[in-house]
């Protein structure tokens, strides 16, 4: 019984929350795998930065964004799913500020996913739909700086979303030792719909273009070399839109059912069961999109077999062929 009373502050007799109870054996064996998903998002992320960042032809535009999306899904693996998992058994010591300051963190990587992965289904669109044009339009410099202003946008709006908790730490918390906040859950849908309704507006037109195209090469599995290279070419392009679908597919699956309790109750307290499962469904994502390169990226596989076996470190290994 006394263990039941143990108080996060003993020193706050009236406002210190109680200590968590220790976690069921279900609960030990889920945290357990968080920790491992974690560490899996981490490596796996991390293996994708260093082999599109290290390998000159791997610096496409297209890689450049799924770089920007490594990046975030790094962040979430390294510090988001650790920290999240901590604060759920054990009283949180670090006072109301940090408390703001590390739900502000998932409200700029995710966004800064949801926004690559937009830019993701416009890269796609354009060598699908508009080949011809293509090269002129979605260049080095047009995605450098597209990304750049994602992850721009994203820090604003962490910081719009979670300006309340930042302006005033604590607000919410009904004890010492507590971290929660309240998110307007109607703001966060809206960007949420608008930014799905554009990644499947597009990988519509995609499949659309994809599918007359499939069958226009069937109809012409005959022709001559020059136009058979043409048509290999496409194969590839169409490959790699699939593969992005799959991307989509995935992050569609995991992202929705968090939007879905928004709907439905419009504002959601952070903290709350509901809310922990729906949050590391998200988060969960970050682990998955390494995992697809892994089965349809060649190339990814290659790198990470020359980053295991430490050939990347070789003299002038970065102009490696690893196409």
């Amino acid at each position: 019984m006394m263990e039941e009373d143990e108080l996060c502050f003993p020193q706050l007799l009236n406002t210190s929350c109680k200590k968590p109870k220790p976690p069921p054996s279900e609960a030990v064996f889920i945290y357990i795998l968080l920790f491992f998903i974690s560490v899996l998002t981490v490596i796996l992320n991390l293996l994708v930065i260093i082999s599109i960042s290290h390998y000159r032809q791997l610096h496409s535009p297209t890689n450049l964004i799924l770089l920007s999306l490594s990046v975030s899904d790094f962040f979430v693996g390294l510090l988001v799913i650790p920290i999240e998992t901590v604060m759920r058994v054990t009283c949180w010591v670090l006072g109301d500020l940090m408390c703001a300051l590390y739900f502000l963190l998932p409200y700029i990587v995710i966004p800064a996913s949801v926004l690559s992965m937009m830019l993701v289904s416009v890269d796609r669109y354009v060598v699908v739909c508009d080949p011809m044009r293509y090269p002129s339009r979605i260049t080095d410099k047009v995605v450098s700086v597209s990304v750049c202003l994602c992850w721009i946008y994203s820090f604003l709006y962490g910081i719009f979303i979670s300006h309340d908790h930042l302006k005033q730490p604590g607000q919410y918390n009904s004890c010492y030792g507590e971290c929660v906040v309240c998110i307007v859950g109607q703001v966060d849908l809206v960007a949420f719909i608008i930014s799905i309704t554009i990644i499947v507006v597009l990988y519509m037109g995609v499949f659309v273009v994809a599918v007359s195209q499939a069958r226009a090469m069937r109809s012409h599995a005959a022709a001559v070399t020059v136009q058979n290279s043409m048509i290999l070419t496409k194969k590839s392009e169409l490959k790699a839109a699939r593969t992005l679908g799959v991307v989509v597919a995935v992050f569609l699956i995991c992202f929705c059912p968090y939007h879905i309790v928004c709907v439905t109750s419009g504002n959601i307290l952070v903290g709350s069961p509901i809310e922990a499962f729906m949050s590391f469904l998200v988060y969960f994502n970050s682990c998955l999109n390494p995992v697809i390169y892994a089965f349809f990226y060649p190339w990814f596989r290659k790198a990470v077999k020359h980053i295991v076996t430490l050939r990347i470190l070789q003299p002038g290994s970065s102009e490696t062929n690893i196409l």
